[in-house]
Formats: structure tokens, C-alpha cells, sequence
């Protein structure tokens, strides 16, 4: 059900000799002996994992909701309250442009292509809502995860 959708979020089997892959792919620590400061590192893995997981997926889907019904008017509110969601700051204004652009290129994409719009949309189980336009939707869950996937987002400093 929906109301159980996020609750069986929290839980994850774990083995003692066998970190789950996600962690294994975000430098988990091995369990096998004390760590007193994680390793950093940015790989293609990651950023694969954080564009294609259907877990991150469906969370820049929701915050794609968010943007798009707490913010009516034009495309910099709507990158705005995303980015401040996400970082706790609005964009400056060169962050500001080039996520402004990729939105634009977004919509086109999915403009000439509905089905992929749909299909998008279509993954994972949370709903998506009737009173959305699906091809737009979809143009601000990728700004959502281009979001989500900022080094500033992933990496704690």
C-alpha cells in the first residue's frame, strides 16, 4: 500500500561480511574493524546510482511535485524552492541560468516525446497526481535529480 511505501524504506538486510550494494557504492565502512574517518570519493557509479535508482527517481519525482504545486509562475521560482529544499540555499545566478536551461531542453524532450514522459513517471510506486501534466512533470523530475545530484547535495562538508 501507499501508506507503507516509505516505512519499508528504513529497513535493509544487512550481512556481516557483505555491505548492501548502495552502500558499497557510497564508500560504506567495512564492519570489520573501527573507522575513525570515512573515505571521499566521487565516481561514475555514484552519480549512475543517484540518475538511475528507482529509489532516487521517485524522490525527484515527489520534490518535482513539490516544485511544481507549492510554486505557481515562473521557471526561476520553481528552481529556486527546489534548490533550497534540496541545499538549504537558493541558487546564485549562474547556477540559477544553467538550470534554467536544462529545464528548457527537458520540456523539449519530453514535448516531442509523451510516452517517455509517461514512462518515467511510471516507475516506482508512489502515485503520480492526476492534476500534473505528465511531460512537464517529468521535465522537472529530471531537474530534481540533476538536483539530487550535485556534489554539494551528496557530499557532506
Amino acid at each position: 500500500t501507499v501508506k507503507d511505501l516509505y516505512r519499508r524504506s528504513l529497513y535493509t538486510y544487512w550481512k556481516r561480511t557483505v555491505a548492501p550494494p548502495t552502500m558499497t557504492t557510497f564508500d560504506a565502512t567495512p564492519r570489520e574493524a573501527c573507522t575513525v574517518k570515512r573515505a571521499r570519493t566521487n565516481t561514475p557509479m555514484q552519480a549512475l546510482a543517484l540518475m538511475n535508482d528507482v529509489t532516487y527517481l521517485e524522490a525527484a519525482r515527489n520534490l518535482a511535485n513539490r516544485m511544481l504545486t507549492e510554486t505557481a509562475g515562473p521557471d526561476h521560482l520553481r528552481i529556486r524552492l527546489g534548490f533550497r529544499l534540496v541545499l538549504g540555499r537558493f541558487p546564485v545566478e549562474r547556477e540559477a541560468a544553467l538550470l534554467a536551461a536544462a529545464l528548457r531542453r527537458y520540456r523539449t524532450h519530453f514535448a516531442k516525446r509523451p510516452q517517455a514522459a509517461k514512462a518515467l513517471l511510471a516507475i516506482g510506486e508512489s502515485p503520480h497526481p492526476d492534476n500534473l501534466p505528465p511531460e512537464e512533470t517529468a521535465a522537472c523530475a529530471l531537474l530534481a535529480a540533476l538536483i539530487l545530484n550535485l556534489d554539494e547535495t551528496v557530499t557532506r562538508r
